[in-house]
This record gives C-alpha cells, structure tokens and sequence, in this order.
C-alpha cells in the first residue's frame, strides 16, 4: 500500500484563514488549485523558494501524523474510526493564536497551549494506533536522522511512530520551511501583514480531517472532514 494517511486540525476550506493559506502556500490541498502572483508584497517564486514542504503536505495542524495502514486495514476503517473518534470529542477553544517561530520555521500557534488541546491530540493518536503500520527500518531511521532527538523522543517514535506527541506535541499550521537568518525577518513581517488580520480573536477546534499521500513524494490532498459532536464537559 503506496498511500499514506494523516488526520490533521485544518480550517474549514471556506474559512478565510485557510483560502489566504492556501493563497501563501501557492496550492489548495482541498481543490488542488494553485496560484500565482505576489502575496503581502513578495514576488510569488520568491515565496515558493521558503513553503516547499508545507505546500506539499497543505495547510494543517498535524494530530496523527503521516502513517501507512496496516495490510488489513483500509481507508474505509480509518474514516469509521476517526468519524467515532470526532462524535466522542466535543469542540473547544484554543485561545488566541499567533505567528512564532519554532526551530527557524514560522508556523501559526496558540499563544499558549492548554492541557486540553495536548490531551485531545493524544487521544486522536491512540484512538489511529491499531490501524497503524510499523515502521520500516527506512522510515524509521528517516524520522531519526536529525540526530537532535532526546531519547524520550526515541521512545516515542517507538511507540508511536512519532516523536511529538503526548507531552512533546506542540500544536501548530506551519507557514514556511526552516529559514536563513537573512530571509526570516522579510517574510516574518510578510507573514504578519498577510495573516495577522484573521488572528485576533480566539480559534475553536471543531473538526479533524483525513489528508492523504498517494504516493510517496506526491502532494497530500484533504480527503475528508469531521465535525466534533460530542458533548462539552
């Protein structure tokens, strides 16, 4: 099985934090639509030259990260798992977010990550873990050849395939690839000025949604949604 599945938290696709992402990114991974011209200023082959990895896997918050699925499993059981898992989970406020940089990329994040958000990341992973794949020795030594990871994060990829999750998750929709120092502070301030208008109020997570890789290397496409139903504690 050549495909690979994630769940990720993504604005509605007519929201317009996602249709300015998409614009920033330069593809809509909901459409496969893409787009040219310059964006807050920035000549667009310039912009492309900093989003190659987050226009390849589309605007997100990862929540259960890219994963094959075991033989027996197939996208029907992963889209009747993760529809049993958002009727079980109630939405909820993430607070107030904001641009930041983490480890030289910008992405969007919560000025400060609750307890209930990193909770409910940890339960998406383990309600997709028995449809999960082992890794191969090849994904594994690809997840960690940083050679920056603690060994608590080993342990992670171990057990979960993954080293950011439970309390090494941090929440957040990347913007941009790792940046020089030279570049980080243009396209920081073009980053502000394009999205910094929809980040004044508060950020509800209502829904998760299935993105998909059909084949290794190929761009992700958001395949389905789910709204979260379940009753608020």
């Amino acid at each position: 099985m050549a495909e690979r599945y994630a769940v990720y938290y993504a604005p509605p696709a007519t929201s317009a934090l996602w249709e300015r992402a998409a614009i920033w990114l330069g593809r809509d991974a909901a459409t496969g639509e893409t787009f040219d011209g310059p964006v807050a200023g920035m000549d667009r082959n310039r912009l492309l030259n900093f989003t190659g990895s987050p226009n390849r896997y589309g605007f997100h918050a990862t929540l259960r990260s890219p994963m094959r699925l075991r033989r027996e499993a197939d996208e029907g059981d992963l889209a009747g798992t993760v529809s049993d898992f958002a009727e079980a989970n109630a939405p909820f406020s993430m607070g107030p977010m904001e641009i930041r940089s983490l480890d030289g990329f910008l992405a969007i994040v919560p000025t400060q990550q609750s307890e209930e958000l990193t909770e409910f990341a940890q339960a998406c992973v383990e309600a997709m873990e028995d449809l999960r794949a082992p890794l191969s020795d090849k994904e594994r030594a690809r997840r960690t050849a940083s050679g920056r990871l603690t060994p608590r994060q080993h342990e992670l990829v171990d057990q979960y395939g993954y080293p950011y999750v439970a309390e090494q998750y941090r929440f957040h929709m990347t913007l941009t690839d790792r940046l020089d120092p030279e570049a980080a502070p243009e396209i920081r301030a073009a980053a502000e000025t394009w999205f910094g208008p929809l980040l004044n109020g508060e950020m509800v997570l209502d829904s998760v949604s299935i993105f998909v890789e059909p084949e290794p290397g190929l761009a992700f496409r958001r395949r389905a949604d789910f709204a979260l139903k379940g009753a608020a504690r």
